[in-house]
């Protein structure tokens, strides 16, 4: 029975359905009842297993096919009508064509199979910010994991009403072919297709298909920002919250920061840190002439390796309970989980991530997939911030980029304007780890930690931050860099990271509301070494010095990097950002 009268709803599901062909078509309403019916149901068909209900309440296992265990960058498309609309970051087919290539892969995909309708909201239903969108899906793991990282049901249909504006998005599991799996964006009809796969990054489409890859592109249309960034308030002694919103490549640290414990003397001091989102930032000017961020999520999908009581506590905390984990290692002595990371004790009787037994004390192979994963409720994280349901989101303060660099950037610089800062977020790199690749320092280029979810040309999306600017003017947030990554000459790192990246937030809020001194350098304002406190951290005054300091012929080295990376987007390429880059050599000169 259909929970909505909205014709263009109606339409397209009949349409989608006439191809798909499945048996049922059942339509999700939020409640708690019908969700856990369908937990049942996944309990008795294999396609989840139920979790200890003692020490993990409402926590589900699943295993995807071997195949499916992360994004497909190269099966990934941006289907717009013109190839240089999608730009040379993007893969590209024209729309026609791409459908023209789905269909037969979609035809009858569903036959004997259930079509699940989960209306969704990203962002608080009726909020300013909330936009909405339709998953079609055959699976049940999607609508369950939907329903954690998403606000679905009814009220979703009720705020949508008669518009046709909403996304819509058709997930097929089909035969689960590798050869045969896209993850197609058709931007011009807000419609995203997703087939051949079960994996969540690929099929919960609300996700970085919506959150970032659609939505840029509604941002550009419509004069606001979806980012790839985490949003964290900072409360300081005197009571105030300033937020910022952080953009990283992967394997930076982003969730630990964005769940960030700060230092035993911070916290005597009464700091506090609150995570709005650790992932995804849509970000609008408000009535005040502000930039204000909301998180469009509901949930965290988070990566479990690595994840412990020491780098992580407030993520552990937070899969604790109504948390579905995905290609992890199943525990048989206590019906728990385990995954690489967690702690120094891999169980001896268990299940591996391909569902084999396992036995960690004696396996040479890994037991949990490298990405496999948690969907976990945001509700239960312990540091979530008090705003997290605010229909206006908050008013960000900072805007700071970051990459993984052995050398050449310093723990942190603040950007001379608005400008400098587009063109600071345009060059962030990231260097390659032994975990990565066979190859270690390759230095990997990743804008504004946008590349792979751009949903347009990235140089158009650079002269549209360029363009917000403009908006924002004086009220533009500051935009700093920072790099928890430098090393010694024996590769080890010289700043403790973790909790202790407060102390450099703390200087980057201060310079926010003018309350810290810089010193300028060419590429742009560092702090004193005598502002940044060090207690307790144990990190001395000269090794912090190190921490700051420039190399010239290394810097002069990456502008000559740059200058070949800004060659890719050819006449596309903002003006300003030549310029900015021209200005930067000089200064180094």
């Amino acid at each position: 029975m259909a929970l909505t009268e909205n014709r263009a709803v109606l339409d397209w599901i009949d349409e989608m359905a006439a191809m798909t062909q499945p048996d049922a078509i059942v339509w999700i309403d939020g409640s708690e009842a019908q969700l856990e019916a369908l937990r049942s149901q996944a309990c008795a068909t294999g396609e989840l297993e139920k979790l200890n209900q003692e020490k993990l309440p409402g926590c589900y296992l699943h295993r995807t096919a071997v195949n499916d265990v992360a994004r497909v960058e190269d099966r990934t498309f941006i289907c717009c009508e013109k190839q240089e609309d999608a730009g040379p970051t993007n893969n590209w087919m024209a729309p026609a064509e791409m459908y023209a290539r789905l269909k037969p892969l979609y035809t009858g995909a569903m036959k004997g199979r259930t079509m699940y309708v989960i209306p969704y909201s990203m962002g608080v239903v009726g909020s300013p910010f909330a936009k909405y969108g339709i998953e079609l899906t055959d699976s049940i793991y999607v609508v369950l994991n939907m329903a954690i990282m998403t606000r679905v049901g009814q009220s979703v249909l009720d705020a949508l009403g008669d518009s046709p504006d909403y996304v819509k998005g058709l997930h097929a599991k089909a035969e689960l072919d590798p050869e045969r799996r896209y993850i197609v964006h058709f931007p011009q009809d807000n419609t995203i297709m997703s087939v051949n796969s079960g994996y969540g990054g690929n099929v919960l489409l609300g996700k970085k298909c919506f959150a970032l890859r659609i939505a840029s592109c509604l941002g550009r249309d419509e004069g606001w920002m979806a980012e790839h960034m985490l949003i964290l308030g900072i409360q300081n002694p005197a009571g105030e919250v300033r937020y910022l919103a952080a953009a990283f490549p992967s394997a930076c640290g982003k969730t630990n920061l964005a769940m960030l414990i700060p230092p035993a003397h911070y916290q005597e001091k009464g700091w506090k840190v609150w995570c709005v989102g650790d992932d995804i930032a849509w970000l609008r000017v408000g009535e005040d002439g502000r930039l204000w961020a909301m998180n469009p999520e509901y949930g965290f999908f988070g990566v479990a390796p690595g994840t412990n009581a020491k780098s992580n506590p407030n993520a552990l905390a937070t899969t604790r309970r109504g948390t579905i984990f995905t290609n992890v290692v199943h525990n048989l002595d206590d019906d728990t989980v385990w995954w690489e990371g967690l702690d120094k004790n891999p169980p001896e009787h268990a299940v591996d991530w391909k569902g084999n037994p396992w036995n960690g004390t004696v396996s040479a192979e890994k037991g949990a997939h490298p990405n496999s994963r948690f969907t976990a409720p945001a509700k239960n994280c312990p540091c979530i911030s008090p705003e997290f349901e605010s229909p206006r989101g908050v008013p960000i303060s900072a805007i700071v980029f970051g990459g993984r660099r052995a050398r050449t950037a310093p723990l942190v610089y603040q950007s001379r304007d608005w400008e400098h800062g587009v063109f600071v977020g345009s060059i962030m790199a990231s260097e390659t780890t032994a975990a990565a690749t066979g190859a270690v320092g390759v230095v990997r280029r990743d804008p504004m930690a946008m590349l792979p979810f751009c949903g347009y040309h990235m140089a158009d999306y650079w002269q549209h931050w360029l363009d917000m600017g403009k908006v924002l003017g004086d009220k533009a947030p500051k935009i700093f860099n920072v790099n928890w990554f430098r090393t010694d000459d024996e590769g080890r790192f010289l700043w403790p990271g973790f909790g202790d990246n407060l102390r450099v937030l703390e200087w980057i809020m201060k310079r926010c509301f003018h309350e810290a001194d810089a010193v300028e350098t060419p590429i742009g304002y560092e702090p004193k070494a005598e502002d940044i406190d060090l207690e307790g951290s144990g990190v001395d005054r000269a090794t912090l010095e190190g921490l700051l300091k420039l190399d010239t012929a290394m810097w002069l080295d990456e502008v000559n990097a740059i200058r070949a990376f800004y060659d890719k987007f050819g006449a596309k390429l903002p003006e300003t950002l030549s310029q900015e880059l021209s200005a930067l050599e000089a200064r180094l000169h």
